[in-house]
């Protein structure tokens, strides 16, 4: 038995222990979906736990930054479940960040997989944070009351001072890998300025909200998604004005739905709430692993 860098020819045995991984739960899991895709890349190193007659596990390092590592993909073969497999991948996971210089790495586990939470307790995860989605409809007639700018500097400075920033530990959807998180960096922004679109929404009396477009993404219930990387606001009336830029921008980009990151606060949730902004059921939980002491 050993645990191997996966390979193309791997898909098979992968796609069987994975492609019914949450039964009773709908859409399925997606690695079935990307594999080929996925494993490809010099920023990621993807490993399988191989007993010689079939694989057990799967999972895989992203490196998001030079200090910034990113878990994904965990999933173990249900006849190994119970058997450590899981902790021995992820080990060979972290591993593999910290010979490429990482410091710390991070993963997001729903927060109803309690399965998932146990096992990252268990490799050395600590908890990190929790965030929701907020989901305002895509509106080509949104208008905002207050002023809408591309400028990164003021959005930078918004969220920095800013309970979000605190709540969430200044982290924000990576630019480059789809459901991670990275930590939200002025630099960061100014590129988002150049590629995507940034938010700052305020008056004469300063920024009073912000938020980016991270990325339009079509995903395999052939919907399209605006990911905004996170929202921050100072009000309620800021928030209005920072979710109608939102809902333009996404009609603007022809998606279908959005995703905004929001801290899972009640303060947070509560806002976005009152705004009418459409909130996901339930909040999805961030783990951190600080690699310097392996």
């Amino acid at each position: 038995m050993s645990v191997r860098p996966a390979t193309h020819d791997d898909y098979d045995a992968v796609a069987a222990f994975t492609e019914n991984t949450w039964p009773d739960r709908e859409g399925g899991d997606y690695i079935p979906r990307v594999y080929h895709d996925w494993i490809d890349g010099d920023d990621r190193e993807t490993f399988v736990y191989d007993t010689g007659d079939e694989l057990a596990g799967i999972c895989q390092g992203v490196l998001l930054s030079p200090h910034e590592g990113w878990s994904q993909g965990m999933r173990v073969n249900p006849d190994y479940r119970g058997e450590g497999i899981g902790s021995r991948i992820v080990d060979r996971v972290l591993g593999w960040l910290r010979e490429q210089g990482a410091t710390v790495c991070r993963n997001m586990v729903f927060s109803w997989n309690q399965a998932g939470l146990g096992q990252s307790r268990a490799v050395g995860f600590e908890p990190a944070g929790e965030f929701r989605w907020m989901t305002p409809a895509p509106d080509p007639t949104a208008e905002s009351e207050l002023a809408v700018r591309n400028a990164p500097d003021a959005a930078w400075s918004c969220f920095a001072r800013s309970d979000a920033c605190t709540a969430l530990r200044g982290l924000a959807l990576d630019l480059d890998e789809s459901y991670a998180v990275a930590e939200l960096t002025r630099e960061r922004l100014h590129r988002v300025a150049a590629e995507e679109r940034v938010f700052a929404v305020g008056d004469g009396a300063g920024t009073r909200a912000m938020s980016f477009r991270a990325r339009t993404t079509e995903y395999g219930d052939g919907d399209v998604y605006a990911e905004y990387g996170v929202a921050a606001w100072a009000d309620t009336e800021a928030l209005r004005s920072l979710i109608a830029a939102v809902a333009r921008d996404a009609a603007d980009q022809g998606a279908d739905a959005t995703r905004v990151l929001i801290p899972e606060t009640v303060h947070h949730v509560s806002d976005a709430a009152l705004a009418r902004a459409g909130i996901a059921d339930e909040p999805d939980f961030l783990m951190e692993a600080d690699l310097t002491g392996r």
